[in-house]
């Protein structure tokens, strides 16, 4: 993130702004945003689901659920994520 904020006040002090630029710029923060946040809940969920006692190591059993686990939270994000696209595709071609 430091090097949009010298990006964009390198930009503004040259009196030269792309919004071009700072718009793929912005759009690159926001997804990278997104998948943090998305990191962050299935580590939580994962973590609450599959660890009884935090230890030094996980046993089998602890390995094997948060590989599960993350495997199908990533699959149903991926389902709710493709439906939701293409619903919002369908609502651009409609107007």
């Amino acid at each position: 993130m430091d090097g949009f904020g010298s990006d964009f006040a390198s930009g503004a002090g040259s009196g030269k702004m792309d919004t071009g630029t700072i718009m793929e710029q912005v759009k690159v923060q926001i997804a990278v945003a997104n998948a943090q946040e998305l990191l962050q809940r299935m580590t939580d969920k994962c973590f609450k689901k599959c660890i009884g006692k935090p230890g030094s190591s996980l046993d089998n059993a602890e390995q094997k659920c948060i590989a599960m686990c993350m495997d199908r939270y990533m699959d149903a994000w991926n389902t709710v994520s493709r439906a939701y696209n293409s619903r919002l595709q369908k609502e651009r071609n409609r107007v």
